[in-house]
């Protein structure tokens, strides 16, 4: 079961509600950027500053890395809190951003990707969020397993209660506790920490989708779209190590490198397994990814600058037969010869390569 590699020349049509919507809130968040600098308080600022990672951190550690990727497990509290994170993001429901992401992992680059960043950068940063979904994503969503989400009661609850959740979490609370705490007014609060907050969130998790999919570098496989952007990772608290995320989905880290630094979301998690919240955090193991530099990268991971024989080094990875959460989700899909050797080499191949 694969989706068609090449893209079809299928039309886009508009949904016009979607495309309004964007433009207003966009419009809209120009102006609450404007306040910050001319009439919002410095508690409002402040406020508005607090809740862009806070926001964030429940897409990336929580519908990301916890529920799509399933890199981790969390205790009940963990899981309401992070629910009440990502609802705050309001980038659609748990389960909703979950399946879109599963798709965009099992078919990447193909029209069945909702976010396909060989359509170019505009419809892969937004563009994807003006048009209806092209017919392959709407098949291939069907078909991705979310059994595991749906035996989630917090997922669930979410997702039945979505719309009031949204409005509450993501913009009545941050309009009207800075009018409840520090009186002020409504109107400057919505526009800075409501509006301006959420654009702003958004468009660093749409920067995923495109700019780590067309700049930058790729250590861990050079095959792919997917690159390691330094200006992702600046901006989105640890996830534009997008070579590697892609390359190893079920590491909770997301990245080679420590937890702290811009890595924020790996460091919360492992605050939270200390905690005793969170646990069994799943990683790829130095030897896994030093043979993967190794075998597929470009060249630009430090390794490749020690006096190493390449050649000696080459070693294809192949999942243990029981292990079934190598992929993040336990798609067994994906298992597929047809699919692994689209992202991973024949060994002699990438030997006689190597030597030419």
């Amino acid at each position: 079961m694969t989706a068609t590699s090449t893209l079809s020349k299928h039309p886009m049509k508009i949904v016009w509600l979607n495309l309004i919507l964007l433009v207003y809130i966009h419009l809209a968040a120009v102006y609450g950027f404007y306040l910050v600098f001319t009439k919002a308080k410095l508690m409002t600022n402040l406020f508005a500053l607090f809740l862009i990672p806070y926001s964030a951190l429940g897409i990336s550690a929580g519908a990301h890395r916890l529920w799509c990727h399933k890199t981790y497990k969390a205790k009940t509290p963990l899981r309401i809190f992070m629910m009440i994170l990502q609802t705050t993001a309001h980038q659609g429901s748990i389960y909703d951003w979950s399946r879109d992401h599963r798709v965009h992992h099992k078919y990447m680059d193909t029209d069945a990707d909702p976010y396909n960043a060989k359509r170019g950068f505009f419809f892969s940063h937004i563009g994807w969020l003006m048009v209806k979904k092209h017919p392959d994503v709407v098949a291939k969503g069907k078909c991705i397993d979310m059994s595991d989400l749906e035996a989630d009661p917090v997922v669930m609850f979410q997702r039945k209660y979505f719309i009031p959740l949204m409005i509450l979490c993501c913009f009545y609370l941050p309009t009207y506790i800075p009018v409840w705490l520090w009186s002020e007014s409504a109107s400057t609060a919505f526009y800075v920490c409501a509006v301006f907050r959420y654009v702003f969130v958004l468009n660093g998790v749409w920067c995923v989708n495109s700019v780590a999919h067309i700049w930058g570098m790729k250590p861990y496989e050079k095959s792919i779209t997917p690159s390691d952007s330094t200006f992702v990772i600046n901006l989105l608290m640890g996830e534009g190590w997008h070579n590697f995320h892609h390359v190893f989905p079920w590491d909770y880290r997301s990245s080679e490198l420590g937890s702290w630094g811009f890595n924020w979301s790996t460091a919360l998690i492992e605050i939270f397994a200390k905690m005793g919240w969170a646990y069994e955090l799943k990683t790829a193991s130095d030897e896994m990814i030093r043979k993967r530099v190794l075998r597929t990268g470009d060249g630009s991971h430090e390794l490749y600058s020690k006096e190493v024989d390449i050649n000696q080094n080459i070693q294809k990875f192949e999942p243990e037969e029981n292990d079934e959460s190598i992929w993040g989700w336990d798609d067994k899909d994906l298992r597929d010869k047809s699919r692994v050797a689209n992202i991973y080499y024949d060994d002699e191949q990438e030997l006689t390569t190597k030597e030419s």
